[in-house]
């Protein structure tokens, strides 16, 4: 079954055409690398998937429902996409149990799993603004993975991650495959992307080619 389906899509900024007649079908439970330069055009794909953006032309549909300005996101959706904040003054913990109080539909149990998914210590008592870089990274992973979604998108997850960091993140990549998660990865490192995903695209001035393996 195909969960995004991307069709014609064009976005066009001051005149340049940031996102070029974008076609695209992910499969349900597939892993989607888009590799790419700064400036390629990865980052502005995944931000229409993830419905931040809409098009000049074009559409894009996320398990059947179509991405509009009626209903601009889709229903089950985990994101992480650069540059990306977090509430300084909150623990990691509290920074969960915040985000998670808004949708309701998980609790503690699931909020502490997906901590130590991460390598993160519910019981830290050290405020996110105090963080390292790799530590924000795998509290905003986890923000992205704790409700299970449908979809998740992901935009250079590995940036600022120790080898730790790293191998935990690969392993929750094999865990949400194993659960049918339907994930876009994004990144410039071709080594990274060609070890967790089985499809992969380049991109490049806005249009997209498939990689061959």
């Amino acid at each position: 079954m195909c969960f995004v389906h991307i069709e014609n899509y064009t976005k066009i900024i001051k005149n340049k055409k940031i996102l070029d007649n974008i076609n695209l079908q992910a499969e349900t439970g597939s892993t989607i690398g888009i590799i790419g330069k700064n400036g390629s055009g990865k980052t502005m794909l995944l931000r229409a998937v993830s419905g931040l953006i809409r098009p000049t032309s074009g559409e894009i549909r996320i398990d059947g429902q179509v991405l509009t300005d009626r209903k601009p996101f889709p229903n089950s959706i985990g994101v992480v996409i650069e540059p990306a904040s977090l509430w300084g003054n909150y623990t990691a913990y509290e920074t969960l149990q915040i985000l998670a109080g808004i949708r309701k539909i998980i609790g503690k149990k699931e909020i502490l799993n997906t901590m130590e998914r991460m390598g993160l210590s519910p019981g830290s008592n050290i405020p996110v603004g105090e963080f390292s870089l790799g530590m924000k990274k795998r509290l905003l992973i986890a923000q992205a993975i704790m409700e299970h979604p449908g979809l998740l998108v992901l935009d250079e997850p590995t940036n600022a991650l120790d080898d730790e960091g790293v191998s935990l993140f690969r392993q929750v990549i094999e865990e949400e495959h194993q659960r049918k998660t339907t994930i876009f990865i994004a990144s410039h490192m071709l080594e990274e992307i060609t070890q967790l995903c089985p499809v992969i695209y380049c991109m490049n001035g806005g249009k997209i080619y498939e990689q061959p393996r």
